[in-house]
């Protein structure tokens, strides 16, 4: 028989804030077993969300919601956390025992401070996962790994709470929740702004469709760059081909100006690593940096 121990029981939960994330969350918690009940909706797409993914929910104010719930998340944007937080103390709503979760990922459960003190009892639960709005969201978090930080008597149920929703906990200290948020956003968004920089200089180049010729590529350096580290590298720079590098940036000048910045700075980051792990001769990476710094 399955374990019950350090699980919350069924929870009445509500949601500041049913954005794309915030539905989400709810939804999984529903289809955990927990009954959505209520949700604070400011824009015409967040109340859409809540019609479309969180039928049972009624719409109410943000201390409405509170006092009809057990569990509320808080899922507005990072810079408000604070605000809100200090919103619904100094307006008196009645926090007392009330699971409070953000799903910020800059954030520990600190930015919860003035609830906690009127004795709200705060989570940080991050899903590491990109949102799009899409159906597809939901099932992502079956996949996913989220940054939990919590007061240490309710780590069992932050943890619970996040294996409920079908995904991995992963404990994070609260002083590392920057570092932490740093290097997923670093890594997804940048690469969508990567990818989406060399599909523009394919079709600069008359390749019809980049997507199809870019994917199995990326999706092998992916691949390697997860297994293997810097020591999947491949490409010219590994090679200390400067030359090539060099044509790379006077054809970037006459074509995409404003993409040299960024690939001058990305090839001696790249470099910088490769030398550090051996992969760079000494002799080919003088040539090269040589290069980037002209």
């Amino acid at each position: 028989m399955e374990s019950t121990q350090g699980r919350p029981a069924r929870l009445r939960v509500g949601v500041i804030g049913p954005g794309r994330v915030g539905s989400v969350l709810a939804q999984a918690l529903g289809r955990a077993g927990h009954k959505v009940v209520a949700a604070a909706a400011v824009s015409e797409r967040s109340r859409s969300y809540v019609e479309e993914r969180l039928p049972g929910a009624r719409l109410m104010e943000p201390a409405q919601v509170v006092e009809a719930s057990d569990l509320v998340l808080l899922t507005v944007p990072d810079d408000a956390l604070a605000d809100v937080a200090e919103g619904l103390a100094e307006t008196g709503t009645d926090l007392r025992g009330t699971i409070l979760v953000h799903a910020g990922g800059a954030h520990g459960y600190g930015v919860l401070a003035p609830a906690t003190v009127a004795g709200a009892l705060p989570l940080a639960l991050h899903p590491a996962m990109t949102f799009t709005g899409r159906d597809e969201d939901i099932d992502r978090l079956a996949d996913c790994a989220f940054g939990v930080t919590a007061p240490e008597q309710l780590r069992p149920i932050a943890e619970a709470l996040v294996v409920e929703m079908g995904a991995e906990p992963v404990w994070i200290a609260e002083d590392k929740r920057t570092l932490y948020h740093a290097a997923l956003a670093g890594g997804a968004n940048h690469l969508v702004t990567l990818v989406a920089d060399s599909a523009g200089l394919l079709q600069a180049a008359g390749v019809p469709e980049p997507g199809r010729m870019l994917a199995p590529m990326l999706s092998a350096a992916l691949d390697n760059a997860l297994r293997l580290g810097i020591h999947g590298l491949s490409g010219p720079v590994l090679r200390g081909d400067s030359g090539t590098v060099a044509g790379h940036i006077e054809q970037l000048r006459d074509n995409a100006p404003e993409s040299v910045a960024s690939y001058v700075e990305l090839a001696r980051l790249t470099a910088d690593r490769a030398i550090t792990a051996g992969l760079l001769k000494p002799e080919d990476a003088a040539r090269l940096l040589d290069v980037l710094r002209r």
